[in-house]
């Protein structure tokens, strides 16, 4: 009989930033925290434990089919952009809900120890999010050569493109203005 997966997210897109995050590894803890607070999203998140990069794997595929219905959901602008700081580090991310996932990125963390991993987790994440939700998703590392603000620039960043993504379309008619 299979065993029902503990991996799973729900995810309230127009939130206050509030997150509830399980993943087993701190420091991805952390960067979803500031995802979800920089996104303004209420997010439950929970990884199913096992080996590290499958956690961190698991963690980005469960977030992308949590929003998935979000970016696609009719209005929703389904494209963001944000360029974000932590400080001496600046990312900037660019996404779109294209159907075809793929991540584009400058930064290379594979040399980096971060929370005892040996591996990069920002492109592990963010390929398994892309995947996920089917998006496109550009990630360039303007400055920054402090890990863990490197890592938090770009996930704040990847919150704030997400939101936009996810927030209506302006609809109103071409040259009006706000009264």
């Amino acid at each position: 009989m299979p065993t029902e997966s503990r991996t799973g997210a729900r995810i309230a897109v127009h939130g206050s930033g509030a997150a509830n995050v399980a993943t087993g590894i701190p420091v991805l803890d952390h960067l979803l925290r500031r995802l979800a607070e920089y996104g303004s999203f209420d997010l439950a998140l929970e990884v199913e434990p096992g080996a590290a990069l499958d956690e961190v794997a698991g963690a980005g595929h469960a977030l992308g089919e949590g929003l998935s219905g979000p970016l696609r959901i009719g209005g929703a602008r389904g494209h963001g952009s944000a360029v974000v700081p932590a400080d001496e580090a600046l990312a900037h991310v660019a996404l779109e809900a294209s159907g075809r996932p793929l991540v584009v990125s400058n930064v290379d963390l594979s040399r980096a120890h971060v929370g005892g991993l040996s591996s990069d987790v920002v492109s592990r994440f963010v390929e398994a999010l892309a995947e996920g939700a089917g998006l496109t998703v550009h990630v360039r590392l303007i400055e920054g050569e402090e890990t863990e603000h490197v890592l938090e620039a770009i996930f704040k960043a990847l919150g704030v493109a997400l939101a936009q993504a996810c927030r209506p379309r302006d609809v109103r008619p071409r040259g009006a203005t706000h009264a």
